[in-house]
């Protein structure tokens, strides 16, 4: 499950990479840190991405870490996110 999640955030960074534009990664990332967003939505939101139920379950409890976050640390981590993107040099790969 781990290695799922882990390859999941690879593999977004890299399609934003590959020319496409990061607008689909801050956007998956916002609704990562939605707490307006259901698992369910998350999950329909990055269906062509979860080929499996074990992929489904890993997304489902990667979104549910963000749920039992409270709204000031959500707002924080939106903030670091910023930080990063907005960051002279930075480059996610």
């Amino acid at each position: 499950m781990k290695l799922v999640m882990v390859l999941m955030l690879a593999a977004l960074p890299l399609y934003c990479y590959a020319g496409s534009g990061c607008a689909y990664l801050e956007g998956v990332i916002e609704d990562t840190t939605n707490p307006n967003i259901s698992i369910e939505q998350f999950k329909n939101s990055l269906e062509e991405y979860i080929p499996d139920d074990a992929t489904s379950k890993a997304v489902g409890e990667f979104k549910q870490c963000f749920l039992n976050q409270s709204n000031e640390t959500l707002e924080n981590f939106d903030a670091f996110m910023q930080v990063i993107y907005n960051s002279p040099g930075c480059v996610l790969f």
